[in-house]
């Protein structure tokens, strides 16, 4: 049987204050419409339909992708006139599943449960019970049948008690979904299409409507301002947070914690507070992750210490760390840093595109850019590798055992051998052979009876 999903992502969002469209706006890292669309994406739809208006063209730029067409609302005159600007584009037969773009935490295993409900022959409506309903349109019942959906402006006090609402999702008949949004009138003070009308059509036809309860008042929370949107996030996150302890990881305060995309933990992983993760990052064993870190695609071996302060961007290359590796704190890891095991990574010491063997230390103050690191090196303080001539970059290569000293500028392209030393303070241009003693510094000068300079009076 043939499914259509569609999303409603055509309002401006005028609550938000933004000039970005408001189902553009980010929670968890990703757009509120990426999270309706991926959380569907499991579901065999035949089609992918996302209804834009304002900020049309940005909107369909942010989420295009294989399968997903786009029809626009132009002007934007209500849900039912939303649909009505689908209906071409439907599958024919089967069920079509209508979502809103800012409602973002819908389940798959929700919208699942509506397309079965459904089954191309029932209006299947999404409702939940509010303690405090207030301002939600009510659900009328003649048993386990709706008969209607009664707005709150609208209700006597009688139906005002109900506590069963409807969250603006359904599942229908694509066929007769297409003849009743046809037969809608915007006759109302709003001059809008209401996509709720349907329900009344339904009944009148004899078209069994029914609904699916979800108790879980997240998955159909709306934003419609920042308040609404920060509210939103602080739920997702503990509720992230809460499976990641049950799964055995260890969150000094779940209440500041922050998982922007996927992370993978293995056993005996702490993470301490105020710490982002985004993108896609995996823990291993025994990892520590100290306050205040950011990680950003990125793989930390087992038993690895990240410390406070310690800022890792894999970006699209990735960025991993050995076992038993020290990184931070204050230290910064950056696209295509790969440190071996039990490597030392110090404070205020940044590396980028550098690959790192096994023992290997760089602990304070240093930049290692293009350069490949042997085992058990020793890099000192100051030291930079001068790996960009001002249009391109070029390589270092700093074999095992190595000594390179405080404050020292290794100017690429150029090859340390195993075993060499690199005196403090020297700007090497040469390869430095095996074994052997580099230094190229100024030779010191002593000046006896010497005096500073002095204000004149």
């Amino acid at each position: 049987m043939s499914l259509n999903i569609v999303v409603m992502a055509a309002g401006k969002g005028t609550r938000m204050k933004s000039s970005l469209p408001k189902v553009l706006h980010k929670l968890a890292g990703r757009s509120l419409l990426q999270h309706v669309l991926g959380n569907t994406a499991a579901l065999d739809a035949d089609a992918r339909i996302v209804i834009t208006g304002h900020g049309a063209e940005q909107v369909e730029t942010a989420v295009a992708g294989p399968g997903i067409r786009f029809v626009r609302q132009e002007p934007q005159l209500g849900t039912g006139h939303a649909i009505q600007q689908t209906i071409p584009a439907l599958t024919a037969g089967g069920s079509t599943l209508i979502l809103s773009g800012d409602t973002p935490l819908i389940t798959t295993a929700t919208t699942r449960a509506l397309v079965d409900a459904c089954d191309g022959r029932q209006l299947v409506l999404l409702t939940i019970e509010y303690a405090d309903p207030s301002g939600y349109g009510r659900i009328l019942r003649d048993g386990d049948s709706v008969r209607a959906i009664v707005e709150h402006k609208d209700a006597s006090d009688e139906q005002r008690c109900i506590r069963e609402c409807y969250t603006g999702i359904m599942a229908a008949p694509t066929e007769a979904l297409k003849r009743w949004v046809g037969q809608l009138s915007n006759d109302n003070a709003q001059g809008e299409y209401y996509l709720t009308d349907i329900v009344a059509m339904a009944v009148a036809e004899g078209v069994p409507v029914v609904a699916v309860r979800t108790a879980d008042e997240t998955e159909v929370l709306g934003v419609n301002s920042p308040s609404q949107l920060a509210q939103l996030e602080r739920r997702h996150q503990l509720a992230q947070a809460e499976l990641l302890m049950t799964a055995g990881v260890r969150l000094a305060d779940p209440a500041r914690f922050d998982l922007r995309g996927a992370l993978t933990c293995g056993r005996d992983v702490e993470i301490d507070v105020n710490c982002v993760f985004e993108g896609d990052v995996t823990l291993g064993d025994g990892v520590r992750v100290g306050a205040h870190c950011v990680i950003r695609n990125a793989t930390i071996g087992a038993n690895a210490r990240i410390h406070e302060f310690t800022h890792i961007d894999g970006e699209a290359a990735g960025a991993s760390v050995g076992e038993g590796a020290l990184v931070g704190p204050f230290a910064r890891l950056r696209p295509g840093a790969q440190l071996g095991a039990e490597v030392h990574i110090g404070n205020f010491v940044e590396v980028k595109n550098s690959t790192l063997a096994k023992g290997a230390k760089a602990n304070h103050l240093a930049y290692l850019g293009d350069a490949t690191v042997g085992e058990r090196v020793n890099y000192g303080a100051g030291s930079i590798t001068a790996n960009y001539d001002g249009a391109n970059k070029h390589r270092t290569t700093i074999g095992a055992d190595v000594h390179v000293g405080s404050n020292c500028v290794l100017v690429a392209p150029i090859t340390i051998g195993d075993g060499a030393t690199v005196g403090g303070g020297s700007t090497i241009t040469k390869n430095v052979e095996p074994g052997q003693l580099a230094v190229a510094r100024g030779r010191q000068i002593v000046i006896s009876g010497w005096s500073r300079p002095t204000k004149k009076k």
